[in-house]
């Protein structure tokens, strides 16, 4: 009978064991999965700059029309509003204007050192494009008259 208890108590912890590895290996595919995506994103706005624009032109229309609200249900009075708009209009143009290379580069990389181990398929996707974007990068910040040697982007 107390043999009987012990493997029983044994497989549970062994189950135990490689239901928890199981978990984590599940979540660092998806973490992983998503930082890939969010770089193929960026490079992808990189080499269809309309999406980049059309993409924070949603982003405006969609938080004018909430502080439009705020107008209308007189939670904020004109000059507040004025004031807001200003910001908002300053925060969409700095963020269309930083650099899709330099995100991609940031999330592929991302990818690489904090969803790995175990190598997935995302991780073995970034290490293949990280290089490429990285130079582009580079190359982009170069003709923008930085000099640039590799660990300032690293």
């Amino acid at each position: 009978m107390k043999l009987n208890n012990f493997k029983r108590t044994v497989f549970l912890v062994l189950v135990g064991i490689l239901l928890f590895y199981a978990t984590i290996y599940i979540d660092i595919f998806f973490r992983a999965r998503s930082a890939y995506l969010e770089a193929e994103k960026y490079f992808d706005w990189y080499k269809n700059p309309q999406k980049k624009q059309q993409f924070f032109l949603e982003k405006y229309n969609k938080e004018k029309k909430q502080l439009d609200l705020l107008l209308l249900k007189n939670k904020i009075d004109k000059k507040e509003y004025d004031l807001k708009l200003e910001l908002l209009d300053f925060k969409i143009t700095q963020e269309q204007n930083e650099s899709s290379l330099k995100y991609a580069y940031v999330w592929y990389k991302t990818a690489i050192e904090l969803f790995s181990p175990p190598e997935t398929k995302w991780i073995k996707l970034s290490k293949e494009k990280i290089e490429p974007v990285k130079q582009l990068w580079k190359k982009e910040l170069e003709s923008k008259g930085y000099k640039i040697e590799d660990y300032m982007v690293e």
